[in-house]
């Protein structure tokens, strides 16, 4: 018998069928399947069909036992008992807040006695009964299907040792060498198109530029670098810090045509870039998610770098970015 209890499954339950049509004790039963006796005893007792009109036809059979299971268990579900606590999750899902969100707050705040987990607010943002609300269009990815848990694809593989932020220079984290650069991707609702823009800070002076891209292609993305940067000394352009994501696997496109080097996040550590985060925030007060890119031109967005650039910050002893990025720019030589 396993240590480890699991549900019953539709081929174990087509298996209990075989062996008790065999007419098996139920002990010998519990032992070829792996379970104690009493688990036996209760899916038999749970999970027989009765027929009242012909009770001839009732009777243990796997798949209909594997359909009451499946039907019990739809009507136990917490969102479908409690219909306060349904419409209030469904009211914060559109406010764009995530499952962990609401389920963190939920228990914060006490509001509901019932305890919901983010697994629960996601089978029932994705299941049968739900899915025609379309409350996963209110979820970050936005997915119409869920991934199977665990199918996401380790990025380590991609990242060479040498070139993660562990490696990184000291210099470049105390902020003590000019021009050393975070990179980002800012994407944009997916109905108006493949355009997304790149987000690039320098991490002394915190001067912006912005790059308006059709695709997330990696190769188009890091070319358009290499060419808004070319221009620069090789001092104003020595590194960029990107996170894991495949529109940055071109990465060493940068070092064979400007010479910069390029390091990267630990995954899902967005914070270890924390300057190109907070432009991001910085330039989604004038470019919201649902701004339509295909009717903002590259021109535009050098203008709003223009304007993020002039405003004074209090980490600069309130120069702007474009004062301190000239100043330095101009001992690069």
């Amino acid at each position: 018998m396993s240590l480890c209890y699991s549900q019953f499954t539709l081929s174990d339950r087509r298996r209990l069928y075989q062996l008790k049509e065999r007419k098996l004790p139920v002990g010998e039963i519990a032992r070829q399947l792996g379970r104690h006796r009493s688990t036996i005893y209760r899916e038999l007792k749970r999970n027989t069909f009765h027929d009242r009109e012909f009770p001839e036809y009732s009777g243990y059979f796997g798949t209909i036992a594997d359909d009451i299971s499946k039907e019990r268990r739809r009507r136990r579900r917490k969102l479908r008992r409690h219909p306060e606590l349904r419409e209030l999750v469904i009211e914060r899902l559109k406010a764009h807040w995530s499952p962990e969100q609401i389920a963190g707050r939920l228990l914060a705040d006490g509001i509901s006695d019932i305890r919901v987990c983010p697994e629960t607010i996601y089978r029932f943002i994705y299941g049968k009964e739900d899915y025609p609300l379309g409350l996963y269009e209110h979820l970050p990815e936005r997915r119409r299907r869920r991934l199977p848990r665990g199918s996401r694809k380790p990025r380590d593989g991609l990242i060479p040792f040498e070139c993660r932020i562990s490696q990184r220079p000291d210099f470049i984290d105390d902020r003590s060498e000019f021009g050393h650069w975070e990179g980002d991707l800012l994407i944009f609702d997916r109905k108006l198109g493949h355009y997304n823009v790149t987000s690039l800070v320098e991490r002394v002076s915190r001067y912006t530029v912005v790059i308006k891209n059709r695709s997330r292609h990696s190769r188009p993305i890091i070319d358009k670098i290499v060419h808004a940067f070319s221009p620069l000394p090789h001092g104003a352009r020595r590194s960029f810090t990107f996170d894991r994501g495949t529109e940055f696997a071109g990465f060493r496109a940068l070092e064979d045509g400007i010479g910069a080097r390029s390091w990267f996040c630990d995954p899902n550590s967005p914070w270890q870039k924390g300057a190109v985060e907070n432009a991001n925030k910085r330039i989604r007060r004038f470019m919201p998610g649902d701004t339509d890119l295909s009717l903002v031109s590259q021109q535009q967005l050098v203008h709003l770098a223009h304007q993020l650039n002039a405003i004074p910050r209090k980490c600069l002893g309130y120069k702007t970015p474009a004062e301190v990025f000239i100043a330095h720019l101009r001992e690069c030589g």
